[in-house]
């Protein structure tokens, strides 16, 4: 007889499957080409600027059905404006997209992470990396969530733990890993004589992707320049990838979690090689609660590599 629990199993087994696949995230019915829109983006925008310049003006505001430029009440951080047709107001800040996307939004493209290496490499220490963080303007994902979640925990802490993004929790009170799966996270961590007091926390992206969607890859190349200068500033004795995405992207590979949990690697950044272990996310665990008993492993693994760590 097929139960809800066996429907729910195989479920599982094929989201598994679509994970291992490198398939994590439907945001259409369609594939679509990311960098084609980008390209797409950018020669709108060159086509507005080009055609404010004919016109003898700054940058036009978005476009109303007439072809009048409509107001624009944005703070222009210094930037001076002047007077359109109409006497309507027109910003010389950077051309908006159209379509009613953000004015403030750019291009993800080599351009912004290369802005993003600067900006990270200039911080000195992590109060410092932190206020660049919160001025960068390369991730349009800044413009849709409330909060930068930087950090929680204790900066030099012996544990560094590592998520993915953000979710609403942690988007609403600028910490990470306090909504459900944190608690979870709190819990598995007291297995072990650990708490937030003992650890440092973080993720790849700091900002929160609108209705909890997965960062896109151009999102996460443009944000990864800041926390591998995190992992540099904190200087942890051990790294903690929660989830397949953290250690795929900081450990350049391709391996699903369930062949990358478990086993110690080595991950170098600013002329150290820190140990460094994946394990389950634990909003996973939420889902699957079965695979709890692996990921106790993985803990009961990092409890033995601080004390041989400390050791030395």
């Amino acid at each position: 007889m097929h139960t809800p629990d066996d429907a729910r199993r195989e479920l599982e087994s094929l989201l598994d499957f679509y994970l291992e696949s490198g398939l994590d995230c439907f945001l259409e019915e369609e594939a679509v080409d990311s960098f084609a829109l980008s390209e797409d983006l950018a020669r709108q925008q060159q086509a507005m600027r080009s055609a404010a310049h004919s016109r003898g003006m700054p940058t036009l505001g978005p476009a109303q059905p007439g072809g009048r430029p409509l107001p624009d009440t944005r703070s222009t951080h210094g930037a001076q404006g002047g007077v359109g047709p109409q006497g309507t107001q027109v910003s010389a800040v950077n051309a908006p997209v159209p379509g009613g996307t953000f004015a403030d939004a750019v291009v993800p493209d080599k351009e912004a992470v290369s802005s993003a290496r600067e900006a990270a490499g200039a911080a000195k220490t992590l109060d410092d990396l932190k206020q660049r963080l919160s001025q960068f303007s390369g991730c349009n994902l800044r413009l849709t969530a409330k909060n930068l979640v930087f950090a929680d925990g204790t900066p030099g802490a012996r544990v560094m733990l590592i998520g993915e993004a953000p979710g609403r929790d942690e988007d609403l009170q600028g910490r990470p890993f306090v909504g459900r799966s944190g608690q979870l996270l709190d819990k598995m961590l007291g297995a072990i004589g650990l708490d937030r007091s003992s650890v440092y926390i973080a993720n790849i992206v700091p900002w929160r992707p609108p209705g909890n969607r997965t960062p896109t890859p151009q999102e996460t190349e443009i944000c990864k320049p800041f926390i591998l200068r995190q992992i540099e500033l904190a200087k942890p004795d051990v790294l903690v990838f929660l989830g397949a995405a953290s250690a795929k992207s900081l450990l350049d590979v391709q391996d699903g979690i369930r062949k990358l949990r478990g086993r110690w690697m080595n991950f170098d950044v600013g002329g150290r090689s820190i140990p460094c272990v994946a394990t389950y996310h634990p909003a996973y665990l939420l889902r699957s609660p079965i695979e709890k008993r692996l990921s106790w492993r993985d803990f009961l693994s990092l409890q033995a590599k601080l004390a041989e760590t400390a050791n030395r």
